[in-house]
């Protein structure tokens, strides 16, 4: 979850979002680079400014709802990686593997910090995990004692986060955040892909992109996780299909369905989020 999906969810229960924001497209573009200007640990206090200029001094209640929707989800995958660097001891190989590991754990409490900050007191309660948490009611008995289990868990996250990003293109179209979307877009791919080389290194059979078949889309052999994968294998784009385009033979299905990445609905990602959600904090 990043600020370019906020946006958009609160699109939904408040349409004029971003004519709020359209006035201040400067304030917005000085805001998305202030990375190269400031510390980043100010970036909850912009954050929370560019809010309170929209709204006012008090966020609507479903724009509060959608952003502590956002802080779950990022609580969620700070303690998956948390828990695998402090209380698993000996998980993780050290050297590379742990340096990337807390790299993404870090990048997950950047996260959290961004939207407590724009949330200010209306932040909902941070959600604490036990370990057990993460083996989702048993599915993945082994997600901290096995590094393989781990990492296959941990790649149904980042894809699915990859997923959920699709189709902010046309949201954004006209703004200036637009090109920052992208860039973060082609980020949170690279996180998802080195993920998936790990796991390579680790002798699963597994590419850095996703590829299916005719009647799977899944490719992590992990069955668990399908919910995340559904709709992938699709050779049909713009209503053109692909495989035999042109008259060429050469084009399998499977490099076809590589092709390209399919939208996940925030249904869906309500779903498999909540496999890892106790019962009082289900979203």
């Amino acid at each position: 979850m990043n600020i370019v999906n906020i946006l958009e969810e609160i699109e939904k229960v408040d349409g004029e979002i971003y004519e709020r924001l359209s006035p201040r497209r400067s304030a917005m573009k000085d805001f998305y680079s202030m990375g190269k200007k400031i510390a980043f640990a100010a970036a909850p206090l912009a954050l929370g400014s560019m809010f309170t200029k929209a709204y006012g001094q008090t966020l609507p209640t479903a724009v509060v709802g959608t952003l502590n929707f956002a802080l779950a989800l990022e609580y969620l995958e700070y303690n998956f990686y948390n828990h695998a660097l402090v209380a698993a001891p000996g998980l993780i190989p050290a050297g590379a593997p742990t340096a990337a590991i807390t790299t993404i754990r870090d990048h997950e409490m950047a996260h959290v910090n961004l939207l407590k900050g724009a949330l200010g007191s209306s932040a909902r309660a941070e959600i604490t995990y036990a370990m057990t948490d993460f083996t989702a009611g048993g599915t993945f008995p082994t997600v901290y004692s096995d590094y393989v289990t781990f990492l296959k868990v941990a790649c149904g996250f980042e894809d699915t986060g990859v997923r959920a990003y699709k189709g902010q293109a046309t949201v954004l179209k006209g703004l200036s955040v637009l090109t920052t979307a992208l860039q973060i877009h082609s980020v949170e791919a690279r996180h998802a892909s080195h993920i998936r080389q790990m796991l390579a290194a680790n002798g699963a059979t597994i590419k850095p992109w996703i590829t299916g078949s005719a009647t799977v889309s899944n490719d992590t052999g992990v069955a668990a996780v399908d919910a995340v994968y559904a709709g992938e294998n699709l050779d049909v784009q713009a209503g053109v299909t692909i495989t035999g385009i042109n008259g060429q033979t050469g084009v399998t299905r499977a490099a076809a369905v590589e092709c390209f990445d399919e939208p996940l609905d925030t249904a869906s990602v309500v779903t498999i989020a909540n496999l890892f959600l106790k019962a009082g904090n289900k979203l």
